[in-house]
């Protein structure tokens, strides 16, 4: 899977977050976007997802067996973990990684009650999402990216409310994943992605 992104640019009415953004995301070369608060690295991460779209420039999405994929169905290849993004706690875990996995497929070698193992809450299947705590929210939304076989895992602040137990598990993951998926993580903490080898920093396209 490749993203390219052409001189792409984001405006909110008069004032430019960025622009003139040229990069080339490929798997198994693992990318940072830094910079500080307010600098545009959840708007530049939203745009890479599909969920908004570019005041200026193109994005490119490609397949790994080279198919040019239209962004109405970049959806289908995507993973994305973010404080902003919530998950349906209506929903008891067991009925919420059933109602996921209708639209996404398990990372080979994985069913659900293994992601439950791997996640740490196979004792909570039967209770609901909102009875959970902000680690194991968050470490939910990681598993659902890091567990699923979506080509592009895209993570926003990903240890947010992770203790360090949590954030020995999220480095873990990410070890497991490296090769397989495309992955850009948006973060001012450096422990969150010293292990990507490329760095945007957007305060460099104002």
């Amino acid at each position: 899977m490749i993203i390219e992104a052409s001189n792409i640019g984001k405006k909110f009415g008069k004032e430019w977050i960025f622009r003139k953004l040229n990069l080339r995301l490929e798997m198994g070369q693992p990318t940072a976007i830094t910079g500080p608060n307010g600098s545009g690295k959840s708007t530049l991460l939203q745009i890479l997802s599909a969920q908004q779209l570019p005041s200026e420039g193109t994005l490119a999405y490609t397949s790994s067996d080279q198919r040019d994929l239209a962004v109405d169905d970049i959806y289908q290849y995507i993973d994305i973990a973010a404080p902003y993004l919530e998950l349906i706690e209506e929903f008891t875990l067991n009925e919420l990684i059933h109602f996921h996995f209708k639209f996404k497929q398990l990372r080979n070698g994985i069913d659900l009650q293994e992601f439950k193992k791997k996640s740490f809450l196979e004792k909570e299947g039967n209770k609901p999402i909102k009875s959970f705590s902000s680690g194991m929210k968050q470490r939910l939304k990681l598993a659902l990216c890091f567990f699923s076989n979506s080509a592009i895992c895209l993570l926003d602040e990903p240890t947010t409310n992770l203790d360090q137990k949590g954030m020995d598990w999220y480095k873990e993951q990410i070890e497991e994943v490296l090769e397989e998926k495309l992955i850009v993580v948006s973060s001012n903490q450096i422990f969150e992605y010293d292990f990507c080898l490329n760095k945007i920093d957007v305060t460099f396209f104002k």
